[in-house]
């Protein structure tokens, strides 16, 4: 085992990453300690990254003995072409626990699709510029077939989730088979299932959905009675202080900047997204959040961050940048908090430090 320092993807970060991250060489894999103390897996050609938009390592779920999860893919039998749902039920955990139940199944599918992070902190600006960040690759077709009844877990906890899986089933069945991408985006329904398994329960307290507007709107009219048993409650971007478990949400049609502007539109379709935070780094100024459906993965973006005139930090409107959203919701989780830095607390991120300080690493190589 060997240590090396290489500048994060080759180049220079932005100023919320550290310039130097150290690497310890476990064949072609490696742990990464980033500053904060976040390990994670990357693989590493020769003395550097593979590229700036990493293939990163998947890491196995954890036991259930570890973390009490139930995977996605036990909700669906058969392979693809052929799926069923077996199972739609959401467990319900005490308040106390939610928040970091949240936090810790977020993080767990975070790295069972290989720990990939989309930096926001840096746009590329200038003349001609089309578009301010790194898009990553999509996934590969070993890679899609092997997450596939994971996807296709999400879309259970949905009331659309069966004709969904349906029509799916109907592209597997098509020329590019298993590796065949989604035809619907599955972002609102990774949220779903993120909540489900989390313990929120019924639909009085989450409306799990195939699009982000319901559960938005839910937390929209939470706010607004003050009397619904709704787990989220909306607020305008830096009304309240962010906390790990809490959504983070953009629109791209309508492009909508506050909930007064949803509020007259609520119940209509619109084409949103939620995050799921996991850390809130008040040094580096940046929030970090996971996301499913983020080009065709659950990815970890990090999201650059300003604290104005003294109050809480609060995501940068990134509305003007080319290829950049506004966030315009906050859903605050109606639960006990937990500690900012709640995803170097989770299991699956002291399961890999563990395996990384004993020099036991077992990963397969990406394709």
């Amino acid at each position: 085992m060997s240590t090396v320092r290489i500048s994060v993807n080759g180049v220079l970060p932005s100023r919320n990453v550290p310039a130097e991250i150290l690497i310890v060489v476990f064949k072609q894999f490696a742990i990464a300690f980033i500053h904060s103390g976040v390990a994670l897996i990357l693989p590493v050609i020769g003395f550097g990254l593979a590229t700036s938009a990493v293939a990163l390592a998947s890491f196995d779920r954890l036991s259930s003995e570890v973390l009490d999860v139930a995977p996605p893919s036990a909700r669906v039998s058969g392979a693809p072409g052929e799926m069923t749902i077996r199972q739609r039920a959401c467990r319900s955990v005490p308040a106390r626990e939610v928040r970091r139940r949240i936090v810790d199944v977020a993080v767990q599918e975070w790295g069972y699709f290989g720990f990939s992070i989309v930096d926001r902190t840096n746009p590329r600006t200038g003349p001609g510029v089309r578009r301010a960040f790194s898009r990553p690759p999509r996934l590969g077709a070993a890679e899609s077939v092997r997450v596939a009844d994971s996807i296709a877990g999400y879309w259970t906890v949905t009331p659309d989730g069966g004709w969904i899986l349906d029509r799916q089933n109907r592209t597997w069945n098509g020329p590019s088979g298993g590796a065949a991408r989604w035809r619907d985006p599955w972002s609102a329904a990774f949220v779903s299932w993120v909540m489900c398994e989390g313990g929120l329960g019924d639909t009085s307290r989450f409306r799990y959905a195939i699009a982000h507007h319901v559960y938005i709107d839910q937390a929209i009219r939470a706010r607004d009675d003050g009397a619904s048993r709704a787990a989220y409650t909306a607020y305008d971007v830096g009304e309240t202080a962010i906390e790990p478990g809490d959504l983070l949400c953009t629109a791209r049609r309508g492009a909508y900047r506050t909930l007064d502007e949803r509020r007259r539109h609520l119940g209509d379709s619109a084409r949103t997204h939620c995050d799921i935070v996991v850390k809130v780094d008040e040094t580096s100024e940046r929030i970090l959040a996971i996301g499913g459906n983020v080009r065709g993965s659950v990815r970890l973006k990090l999201l650059p961050a300003v604290r104005r005139h003294g109050g809480v930090l609060r995501p940068i409107d990134q509305s003007m940048i080319p290829g950049g959203r506004s966030v315009f919701a906050h859903l605050k989780l109606r639960a006990d908090p937990i500690e900012a830095d709640a995803l170097e607390n989770s299991p699956t991120i002291r399961a890999l430090r563990d395996r990384g300080s004993t020099g036991r690493l077992s990963v397969v190589a990406p394709h």
